[in-house]
């Protein structure tokens, strides 16, 4: 029997404004075929992504937004709905990286991780339920069932995303739409947060190196593959799971 593919996938965001780790995602869905969405702050970035997933010879769609406009992250997704005929996936991945436990943090963590993610899938679920093979995976991390350096308003939040994915699971399976998180542990790309640490935290870099039992960090491809997966329809079968891509640096069960 011929496996049912992916037609169309929809990224709110790109990994707060860095292209070079999510279009590692993107390239691998549009090597299933599949038509890509996104959308990110800077139109140069979106506009550059969008190019690079065409002449791979797939249908993409972007436009500049700030995620935490909540209006204008609808009516992105009602546009890429429109340019697609419809949608079969959806994946929340932005986040304020705002580590720490002050007013701002909590704040920027809730209306970006959070309200985010919660807006997109209310957006997203009328065209997502027309879909023989919908999905909805929510970024979330492992400082989200572990507490680690990033405790406080990052971790909570991350938290609160894996429970809210767990919840809708249950809450729309009726309309066949499946739900799942995807917990990445650390991840080293250019431009990242830990490019970023190694740079300017170097011990923090060295020690959290020196825990991860693999000896190294993973790599924005391996979570990609790990996203792209829970998206398709041969995980018809996963939904309400966290999968937890991080070489068994975390030690709960």
């Amino acid at each position: 029997m011929a496996q049912r593919r992916l037609r169309s996938i929809l990224r709110s965001g790109i990994c707060c404004q860095n292209t070079t780790a999510c279009g590692c995602c993107e390239s691998i869905i549009a090597a299933e075929g599949a038509n890509v969405s996104i959308c990110a702050r800077k139109n140069e970035e979106v506009a550059a992504t969008v190019a690079a997933l065409t002449a791979k010879g797939i249908k993409a769609f972007g436009q500049p937004l700030d995620v935490a406009d909540g209006p204008a992250l609808k009516a992105w997704i009602e546009a890429t709905a429109s340019e697609f005929g419809g949608l079969d996936a959806l994946v929340c991945n932005v986040s304020a990286l705002a580590v720490g436990d002050t007013a701002e943090t909590w704040e920027k963590s809730f209306q970006t991780d959070m309200m985010h993610s919660v807006n997109a899938v209310a957006a997203a679920v009328p065209f997502l339920e027309k879909s023989d093979s919908a999905s909805i995976v929510l970024i979330s991390s492992v400082s989200g069932f572990e507490v680690d350096f990033a405790a406080g308003s990052y971790g909570a939040i991350k938290a609160a995303l894996i429970h809210y994915a767990k919840g809708l699971s249950r809450q729309l399976v009726g309309k066949g739409i499946r739900v799942n998180c995807v917990s990445p542990g650390n991840t080293y790309f250019d431009g990242g947060i830990w490019q970023n640490i190694e740079k300017n935290v170097p011990d923090l870099f060295k020690s959290t190196l020196g825990v991860n039992p693999t000896g190294r960090f993973g790599t924005a491809e391996e979570v990609a593959h790990g996203v792209v997966f829970i998206s398709s329809p041969m995980a018809s079968r996963i939904s309400g799971t966290n999968l937890v891509i991080d070489g068994a640096l975390t030690v709960a069960v």
